[in-house]
């Protein structure tokens, strides 16, 4: 196992990561509803492209790291773990600049296909708002070496993360068609 590269310090870190989750969380609320005017003189679409290579990457990172840490290879599995939080951060600043700049798209699909769309995003939706916290908590337990409560909660962190990126995947596939 690994060392700690910090020291324990609970009562700071929960409140820390509660801070940092709910502005995380209020930020993306309101700036959903803002609209920029802004002229970039580009598609400013290539966000969704970029947010789902992003969610991507991540997913095939957390199955890399969900590797890793089965054959011991815990330097690997924290290195592919911090890849994974600091791709996730990339693809909160794309994700928040492309609802910044584009007009919300309606799915214009029919039929089952359309209450699978919605099923998907919706859960994608909520999994998405309440995952930051669990990321934050899972990777602090493994900063602080305490690998048994590290375990537990990664237990729950690992598929709702890995859930959420394949589905932001899935969202993009099925809406790309509908953008203008």
């Amino acid at each position: 196992m690994l060392s700690a590269m910090i020291k324990k310090k609970d009562a700071t870190a929960k409140w820390l990561i509660g801070l940092v989750s709910f502005v995380v969380f209020i930020a993306v609320v309101i700036l959903s509803r803002v609209k920029l005017d802004v002229q970039l003189g580009f598609d400013v679409h290539v966000f969704a492209r970029i947010n789902a290579m992003l969610n991507s990457a991540v997913a095939v990172l957390l199955v890399a790291a969900l590797v890793a840490v089965k054959q011991k290879k815990f330097q690997w599995h924290k290195r592919l773990m911090f890849l994974a939080i600091a791709l996730s951060a990339l693809f909160l600043i794309s994700y928040i600049a492309h609802h910044l700049l584009s007009e919300q798209t309606l799915y214009g699909g029919t039929g089952w296909m359309r209450t699978v769309y919605y099923f998907i995003l919706i859960t994608h939706i909520f999994l998405a708002a309440i995952i930051l916290p669990f990321i934050l908590f899972t990777a602090y337990r493994a900063m602080i070496a305490e690998w048994p409560a590290h375990k537990k909660i990664a237990r729950i962190t690992w598929p709702i993360w890995f859930y959420v990126a394949v589905t932001g995947v899935l969202v993009y596939l099925m809406i790309n068609p509908y953008y203008t």
